[in-house]
């Protein structure tokens, strides 16, 4: 069994130590163990002692003023031998502004003013939001699913996002580069031609195994458990999850379907730090998973499944799943999402998935230490990815046609990509050509006219979005982007007059279909961004209640 997992305190005020030693004890010794130093640097030899045996660290708490080392300072170097762990500064009132600017400089988690009394109040809660967070991302050592592939597989890339997605805590073994992937693959009756092979906490091994296996390993339905829902919500991205938990939470019997995992294109976001209520930000699978465990919990039913069409039959709403099941509804919300849209260039199609990624792809960035990747995009969720990998690589390149960045990116992350010294941005570029055997080896680039070919570990694309919508086109109107068009549009705009039968006017969010209801990216003239995906998902389910009062 894993040893529980150690919050270490460090401050080196004895009795202030003492004080906030006896309230970590008091609140969480039942799940963790409680270490404390007294200065930074025996904070730090307490950390290489724990990393030397192997042994997990969920929260670092230090103070701001120690002599010799300052705790932004330790806290920085603690980054480097426990990059996941949760980082707290505890500092007084007057070094307030040192530590707003040090969650940008040393990516802290948070800050709490001293004293903390009563921590039931002003201590408990923040730490337990931390420590859950911390929960949801940590990969224990031999629990969980092992799984066992080639680091240059595109269907090991695909079960690592697909796991990761679904915050399955997982352990990757590269069979090339692990021996223990070697020995453990050696229990089983497979082979490395069989990889990727999943090894379940329960023993279970299963080979190349599909979404529908893994998804029954995980204890989700795989078929609607009612004949007739109140409303259907397709897709789990932020404006989905939130109709979801609406709904739930308001009495309808409500279903939420999603092809992939929950978060959609906000899921894969590394850092959120522009949405209401979390200054320190949070990673777009936090937000998810909160999202999600919310729902379920107020009533919601999750189904893993891919909605291939939809019809309407005496005023009900029927929608056919990939696995040939039929739900029948009587109200939908469509809330599909965008997908990125493709890189068009030569030797792209074989390393998609081999070095290629759209999208974040955080399960790929600890295979980047050290090595120099490259970002296409200059939009806000390219930035997140830039700040993200530039913790592993070695360099970081951002590839954009334009000047700058100033155009398409929010400015915080401007500034923060200023500030990082391996992130550098080519301006006027593009890349030409993608080259590599097994994987991508070489990125061949436009750089102001002129042809470069580069090393390159990996590239990440963010070059734009399209909307999820190609099968429900031919039900609903769509504008010729294939965004979903509702509310006022279908009435104003004499090209879709007609469409709407309707005595009364479409609701805000309504399609033309009456009862359909879109939000979130895939809804035309809707912004790209969380904050108003989350309203748009909530305010529907108003208009789901009008409608099914009429």
């Amino acid at each position: 069994m894993e040893k529980k997992p150690v919050i270490l305190a460090v401050d080196d005020d004895l009795q202030v130590l003492g004080a906030i030693d006896r309230d970590l004890r008091s609140e969480f010794r039942r799940d963790y163990r409680v270490l404390r130093a007294g200065s930074g640097q025996e904070a730090l030899d307490t950390l290489r002692e724990l990393k030397r045996r192997e042994e997990p660290l969920a929260l670092l708490l230090a103070d701001q003023r120690m002599p010799g080392m300052e705790g932004v300072e330790f806290l920085e170097q603690a980054r480097g031998i426990y990059p996941d762990a949760k980082r707290v500064l505890l500092t007084a009132y007057a070094d307030t502004e040192a530590a707003i600017r040090a969650i940008n400089n040393a990516r802290l988690d948070h800050y709490l003013l001293k004293p903390w009394d009563p921590p039931q109040e002003l201590l408990y809660p923040t730490l337990h939001d931390l420590l859950t967070a911390w929960q949801a991302q940590h990969k224990p050592r031999f629990q969980g699913v092992r799984l066992i592939g080639f680091q240059w597989s595109p269907l090991s890339h695909e079960l690592k996002d697909f796991l990761s997605g679904y915050m399955v805590a997982f352990q990757w073994l590269d069979y090339e580069t692990n021996p223990e992937a070697k020995l453990l693959l050696a229990t089983t009756d497979y082979t490395a031609a069989d990889l990727p092979v999943a090894i379940n906490a329960d023993g279970t091994v299963l080979a190349r195994p599909g979404r529908a296996a893994l998804v029954e390993k995980m204890g989700l339905p795989s078929r609607p458990a009612a004949a007739l829902y109140d409303v259907v919500v397709v897709g789990a991205g932020p404006s989905g999850l939130a109709s979801a938990v609406y709904g739930a939470s308001e009495g309808l019997k409500t279903l939420i379907v999603e092809r992939q995992s929950p978060g959609g294109q906000a899921g894969t976001s590394s850092r959120i730090e522009n949405y209401l209520g979390f200054p320190t930000g949070l990673s777009g699978a936090e937000l998810a998973h909160r999202a999600w465990t919310q729902a379920v919990r107020l009533g919601a039913e999750f189904l893993p499944e891919e909605v291939t069409a939809l019809c309407v039959q005496d005023g009900y709403k029927v929608l056919t799943l990939s696995s040939g099941a039929e739900v029948k509804t009587r109200a939908v919300v469509l809330t599909t999402g965008v997908s990125y849209r493709t890189l068009e260039v030569p030797g792209i199609d074989a390393l998609t998935g081999a070095g290629v990624y759209y999208g974040a792809a955080r399960t790929e960035a600890r295979s980047c230490d050290q090595q120099d990747v490259y970002i296409v995009g200059g939009g806000n969720s390219a930035g997140q990815a830039a700040m993200y990998l530039a913790t592993y690589a070695r360099r970081v390149f951002i590839v954009i046609r334009g000047e700058s960045l100033a155009a398409s990116m929010s400015a915080y992350l401007i500034e923060q990509i200023a500030q990082t010294a391996n992130i550098e941005i080519l301006p006027r570029a593009k890349v030409a050509a993608l080259r590599g055997q097994d994987h991508l080896q070489e990125v061949v680039l436009d750089n102001n006219g002129r042809e470069e070919v580069r090393p390159a570990r990996a590239l990440f694309v963010f070059i734009g979005a399209r909307p999820s919508t190609e099968w429900v086109c031919d039900q609903v109107l769509c504008d010729a982007k294939g965004y979903l068009l509702t509310g006022r549009d279908l009435v104003t705009d004499p090209r879709y007059a007609l469409a709407w039968k309707r005595d009364r006017e479409p609701y805000l969010l309504e399609t033309c279909v009456p009862g359909i209801f879109a939000a979130g990216d895939s809804r035309a003239g809707a912004m790209a961004r969380v904050a108003s995906a989350v309203g748009e998902g909530s305010m529907a389910i108003k208009f789901v209640h009008q409608y099914l009062d009429e």
